[in-house]
């Protein structure tokens, strides 16, 4: 039986040798593995303002540089106040992660900012257009 979380089903285990459970231990890492990273540092950030290649698809605008040796893409999300409260900013945000995560992505650094028109966007569609503003903009980078 599978859980709700989207976790694969844990080993079974005999109820006495369970001292303790476990509550909200969450997936395994190897499992809940992101294929993008998160960018964290101000100086990729400052390289994405200065160096980045950008492409605007529909209301979703797509940043990105290639920097160092890393090979793993790292992402970072932007949606801003006039998109909406924080409730609708931040569930625009989840679905923005969700669009993303399934995507073949070169490595570098990637900016991803939503327009209130993203929003308004089924799921398919949304994911379409930031796929589509993500490889452009390392498209216009390698040119």
């Amino acid at each position: 039986m599978a859980s709700g979380t989207g976790c694969p089903p844990a080993q079974a285990e005999r109820s006495y040798e369970l001292a303790v459970p476990e509550v909200g231990r969450g997936c395994p890492p190897d499992a809940a593995a992101s294929v993008a990273g998160r960018i964290r540092d101000r100086a990729t950030f400052e390289q994405l303002r200065l160096h980045g290649r950008r492409c605007r698809v529909g209301s979703v605008t797509a940043v990105y540089v290639r920097e160092g040796a890393d090979p793993s893409p790292r992402v970072a999300y932007a949606v801003g106040r006039r998109v909406g409260s924080a409730v609708v900013r931040n569930r625009l945000r989840r679905r923005l992660k969700a669009a993303v995560e399934g995507l073949e992505l070169k490595p570098g650094s990637y900016l991803v900012a939503a327009g209130r028109q993203a929003g308004e966007l089924g799921f398919e569609e949304l994911r379409m257009t930031v796929a589509s503003a993500m490889t452009s903009a390392a498209r216009k980078a390698r040119e």
